[in-house]
């Protein structure tokens, strides 16, 4: 749970801090600018993943992968993360709730609610896939270098497809790049 908390909280700073930005200074951000701050999510996505599949310094110190003692995730990688994540949805949100709320006072308010639900969920949505994980890997020892097998291919799998999207559909390294906050 900590993990899912640490990570909404730097998610949270960077939406309201960009968020607020563009509701109190009416900064348009440049279509490059956007498709850059998303393609920072999928390299985050990238290197989560290659984090995963290397293989734990003590895995099969006593013979059996699973073994031993567990690596824990640092907090500070967590929120770093959540930093770069709340980044790339930023604009969108800012956006969506200037065409609701005019005050920018309110809009502000409403930033730092939303922000405060999207760690609470972060942290439950955390919770929620750990806490199978973790007891199923405490169950059977070599389902632990699997899960992390899996976590880590998938997130591989799906930053590099987000770093083609940005890059090449929706035209970042392109001569004229198309976007809107989404």
């Amino acid at each position: 749970m900590w993990l899912g908390v640490v990570w909404g909280l730097g998610h949270t700073v960077t939406l309201f801090t960009v968020g607020a930005a563009i509701i109190l200074f009416n900064v348009i951000v440049p279509p490059r600018v956007g498709l850059s701050l998303e393609l920072a999510v999928g390299l985050a996505l990238v290197v989560v993943g290659l984090l995963n599949l290397k293989p734990p310094a003590d895995d099969g110190a006593m013979g059996l992968p699973g073994e031993g003692k567990r690596e824990r995730i640092p907090a500070w990688r967590a929120f770093f993360v959540g930093l770069i994540h709340g980044l790339a949805g930023s604009a969108a949100v800012a956006l969506l709730v200037l065409a609701t709320v005019r005050d920018p006072r309110w809009a502000c308010a409403y930033l730092l609610i939303f922000g405060l639900g999207t760690l609470a969920g972060m942290a439950l949505i955390t919770t929620g896939l750990a806490t199978p994980l973790t007891a199923a890997s405490q169950r059977w020892p070599r389902f632990s270098r699997g899960a992390r097998l899996v976590t880590g291919l998938l997130s591989l799998v799906f930053g590099v497809w987000l770093v083609y999207q940005i890059g090449w559909k929706d035209g970042l390294f392109l001569a004229a790049p198309h976007w809107s906050p989404r």
